[in-house]
């Protein structure tokens, strides 16, 4: 059987999704690309990135990528790992470039699914069939009254463990004029709602997205505190190890952070340093299956927790159903809807677990129709995650 590289072709899209709660309905949008990779005797294969600009992904994967990969052997991951690497970040830069290999290494892995018969989580060890899921819901688009509606909906759908935005790009905002104390007040009464509407006995868990300093992250770690807050994810700007590690001492809040990262020395730093109780590398961020597993590997080694952040459960699931050291699924209500508009037979969620699928590969199909509409509307429009 040929399976050399014989084409690859990335698709950009921009989804508009609409998020509906029992009688409430939220309007967003996502940026993604898929790249498809078909080798010499037609195997193909997807892989997916996102929380990126999607015009620019395809433009590295058209002019940079795809005429040094064409004619290697697909199965040949490490190899086109190492390729990669030397190729966009020789230097240890950071960027696009763990975008581009994430949607590359994905698609080789599906191909290597198809051609074996095996689902990629069994490749990558079978650990287990089912994962647990926590659901991120609260957004910063709901008001107060909407997030308690929003989470007692879920909860009457089975969902245990629920997550929200905290800091609503307080930095950012801040440069614009923004009192980042009342952005802080706001996000206290804002858990406090939450809170009581799933009660004592569900799971919270909160993420800044990067976009706090440390004194306020801090702040707002000791006003949760009452709250029983699971984790925080990303409180402080850059994921600054130091700082990670200087708010988990100074609050004792579990942390968690990696969602972006794209070099297994960042991952390192993070666990080495104790900056985190939680690593989460992101399979369509951090470089695929292939980089993700290798994160794990640390983390096992260490006894640091592991869970997917950053969204995107159809692809993570594979890598935590996999690893014995995988850990919960983020069920981004945001992601899985833009998913649905790129893809057909998904798996469903059972309120706040998962079953993965036994189809060979990724275990669900790229919709050729969406991915040229998609393609043909062109423009990049943003790149937030809700």
């Amino acid at each position: 059987m040929n399976l050399n590289i014989d084409a690859i072709t990335a698709y950009p899209a921009y989804i508009p999704v609409d998020l509906t709660f029992g009688p409430l309905q939220s309007k967003t949008a996502l940026s993604c690309a898929v790249v498809e990779i078909t080798t010499a005797d037609g195997a193909v294969g997807h892989g997916f990135t996102a929380i990126t600009d999607e015009e620019v992904i395809v433009g590295i994967v058209r002019d940079l990528v795809a005429p040094n990969l064409l004619g290697m052997n697909a199965l040949d991951r490490e190899r086109i790992a190492e390729r990669l690497y030397w190729l966009m970040t020789p230097r240890g830069q950071t960027g696009y470039a763990s975008h581009v290999a994430s949607a590359v290494d994905l698609a080789l892995w599906d191909i290597l699914g198809k051609v074996t018969g095996q689902p990629c989580w069994r490749l990558l060890g079978g650990a287990r069939s089912e994962v647990p899921l926590y659901v991120t819901f609260g957004f910063g688009s709901l008001d107060r009254d909407q997030l308690g509606e929003a989470a007692r909906h879920l909860k009457t759908d089975g969902v245990t463990r629920f997550k929200m935005v905290v800091g609503h790009h307080g930095l950012q905002r801040r440069n614009e004029g923004a009192d980042i104390r009342s952005i802080l007040r706001e996000d206290v009464e804002r858990v406090r709602v939450v809170r009581e509407a799933i009660g004592e006995d569900c799971e919270l868990y909160v993420d800044a997205n990067c976009s706090l300093d440390a004194s306020s992250a801090r702040t707002l770690c000791d006003r949760l505190a009452e709250f029983d807050i699971s984790f925080f994810e990303e409180p402080v700007r850059d994921n600054d190890a130091g700082r990670l590690q200087d708010l988990r001492r100074q609050t004792g809040m579990r942390l968690a952070a990696g969602q972006n990262e794209g070099h297994l020395s960042r991952f390192a730093t993070l666990i080495d340093s104790g900056a985190v109780d939680v690593i989460q590398p992101n399979a369509v961020i951090c470089g695929g299956f292939t980089a993700a597993s290798k994160v794990a590997a640390l983390a096992q080694a260490r006894n640091v927790e592991m869970a997917n952040g950053g969204a995107f459960p159809f692809h993570n699931m594979h890598l935590h159903a996999g690893l014995a050291h995988g850990g919960l699924v983020e069920w981004h209500l945001i992601s899985v809807e833009m998913c649905k508009a790129l893809y057909s037979d998904l798996p469903e969620r059972r309120g706040s677990t998962l079953a993965l699928p036994e189809t060979p590969g990724l275990g669900f199909v790229a919709r050729p129709d969406a991915l040229r509409d998609f393609a043909a509307r062109g423009g990049s429009r943003g790149v937030g995650k809700g």
